[in-house]
Formats: structure tokens, sequence, C-alpha cells
């Protein structure tokens, strides 16, 4: 939390990113919903997406845009390909799913510190927290070690906290109905109402 406020009151604006797959159904949807609440909100947030396996510019899926015109929400969105210049520029960086977030610690070990998955951000118990802050270290200290052809280290470790920590992934809805995608907006909305809670207490 304490690299996200630096780097937020360095730049005055606070840079989120969303990262899913492939950058056509959740994190643009989390994208949208959350430029046009910080916006109501008046909180200075620059909001975008990418995906871990996107193609760039394809638009995002009818169902998604359906369930963002529910919300009001018009934006023309594209996808893009998760890039080093994305994620060093950005503060805050929400991944969807776990595994999500893991892809984007083993690619960007730096990014430890202030990436988490969108629901972990928006949990409040500060144990869960802090399993959540040594589970992100150990993962970057093992995706370092393999890259570097050395053993594994601390895995009774990372296997108890796995084990402990609940699920913080969003539903997937790709491929599915229009309710699967209205189900994982509303998970996404949920989450956002909890984050801008506290962007706003630390933008203070």
């Amino acid at each position: 939390m304490e690299k996200i406020i630096i780097f937020w009151r360095w730049r005055n604006v606070l840079r989120i990113l969303f990262v899913c797959t492939g950058n056509t159904c959740r994190s643009p949807m989390a994208e949208a919903i959350l430029r046009k609440l910080a916006k109501e909100r008046g909180l200075k947030l620059e909001v975008q997406s990418a995906g871990v396996a996107a193609s760039e510019g394809i638009p995002i899926s009818r169902h998604a845009e359906a369930v963002l015109r529910d919300h009001n929400i018009d934006d023309k969105i594209t996808s893009k390909t998760l890039r080093l210049d994305i994620v060093r520029d950005s503060g805050l960086i929400l991944t969807l799913t776990q595994a999500h977030k893991q892809h984007v610690i083993r690619n960007f070990p730096e990014v430890v510190g202030r990436i988490y998955t969108l629901k972990e951000y928006a949990e409040d118990d500060e144990a869960v927290l802090r399993d959540v802050a040594e589970l992100d270290t150990l993962y970057a200290a093992w995706a370092m070690n393999n890259a570097l052809g050395k053993p594994m280290e601390n895995r009774k470790r990372m296997i108890e906290i796995q084990q402990r920590i609940p699920s913080f992934d969003i539903s997937d809805p790709y491929g599915g109905s229009r309710e699967d995608y209205e189900v994982a907006a509303a998970e996404i909305r949920t989450a956002i109402d909890r984050l801008l809670l506290k962007l706003e207490e630390n933008s203070n």
C-alpha cells in the first residue's frame, strides 16, 4: 500500500491497470466501471486494462458491452497486450484472478507491493492481507530462482498459505450467457465500491 500512495502523490494521479486473460470481458468491464465511478466521486484516476494473452485491438465481447450499457457506460474499449511499459507506468495493478497475478509477478517481479487481485485489494481482514503479502514475496523469489535455475525454496510455506487464504477470483464469463456476464459485473462492481472507499481514505 505504501508504494501505491507514494506513486499516487508523486504523479498527482493514480494510474490503475486491470489485468485478465484476453482483455475482452472482465478487465475492460472493470476499467469502464471504475472510470465512471471515480469520475462521479471526483477521484483523479487514470484507468486502463490489458490481457496476459490478448491480441491488440479486439472489441470487447457483445455481452460485456451490453452489461456496461446497463450501467450507462458506452466506452469504446479494445484489447491490449500486457507490456512492460504499461506495467511500469501503473501505480496499482489489479488482476481478476490469482493466476493472472502470478503470471504478472513471474514476468515482472518488480511489481510486488503494487499488485493485487481486485478482491484482495478490497479485503479488510489484516491477517489475510499479511498472508497475501508474504505469498507474493515468496512467489516472486521462486520466479527469480526458477529463472536462474536454482532450486525452489519455501515451497511448504507457500502451499500452507495458499490453502489458508480464500479465493479472490472473479468468475470468468467468457463463452457464457448474458447472465454470466451480469454475475461477473456484479462481483466487479462490489469490489470496486470497496476499492473506491480505500482510495478515498488514502487520498486525504
